[in-house]
Formats: structure tokens, C-alpha cells, sequence
């Protein structure tokens, strides 16, 4: 009877890591509201973009009437219009809602 044994790492010492800094968020009173306004666009322009893309996939598969999809494309043009109309009061286009992830790249698709 052969007995496996497995090798685990203890976890890293804190105290022998580099100090590195911590990712902060860089917060200023003064364009907080306009952050926060600006983050909500970018969540909206994304729903927008996952619900165009999900009823696509349905009309592609034919689940729709001509109706229904009348409806749902005017739907989504309206919405597209007034976040577009929404960005520009504020001084944004669509493409300053694609947030820079890092190393994962932006969170929006490039449009097509």
C-alpha cells in the first residue's frame, strides 16, 4: 500500500514581502459627483451593450415576432440615443465610459 503525500507552501511571510503600495482610490471632492455620474453611464453603456447583444442572439434564432422585434430595436436605439445624449451634457462621448481594467483591458467590447 503506497501512501501519497503532497507538498503545501505555507503562505508568504508578510514581513519578508516587499512593500508595495496598495491599489487606492483616488477620490476628490470637487469631481466626486461627476466620478460617480460617470461610472453610472459606463454601467448603463454595458447593460446596453449585453441586452443588444442578447436579443441579437434571439432574433438570430428566430424567438421573436417582426413585431417584437420592431419594438425591441427601437427600444434599444432610444436608450442608445439618450445615453449618448446624457454623455454629451456632461461633456463624455461613449467611448470615455470604457474603464481601463488593467491588466484584463477595457471593460467594453471595441464596437463593431
Amino acid at each position: 500500500m503506497s501512501q501519497a503525500f503532497r507538498l503545501v507552501q505555507a503562505p508568504p511571510d508578510p514581513q519578508d514581502a516587499p512593500t508595495r503600495p496598495a491599489h487606492h482610490i483616488h477620490a476628490d471632492r470637487d469631481t466626486v459627483e461627476e466620478d460617480l455620474l460617470k461610472l453610472v453611464l459606463t454601467l448603463v453603456e454595458l447593460l446596453r451593450q449585453l441586452i443588444e447583444r442578447q436579443a441579437m442572439r434571439r432574433v438570430d434564432s428566430g424567438d421573436l415576432t417582426d413585431e417584437q422585434e420592431e419594438e425591441l430595436g427601437a427600444t434599444l436605439l432610444a436608450l442608445h440615443d439618450s445615453l449618448s445624449d446624457l454623455c454629451t451634457q456632461h461633456g463624455y462621448s461613449l467611448e470615455d465610459l470604457n474603464l481601463d481594467l488593467g491588466p484584463l483591458g477595457p471593460l467594453l467590447p471595441p464596437r463593431d
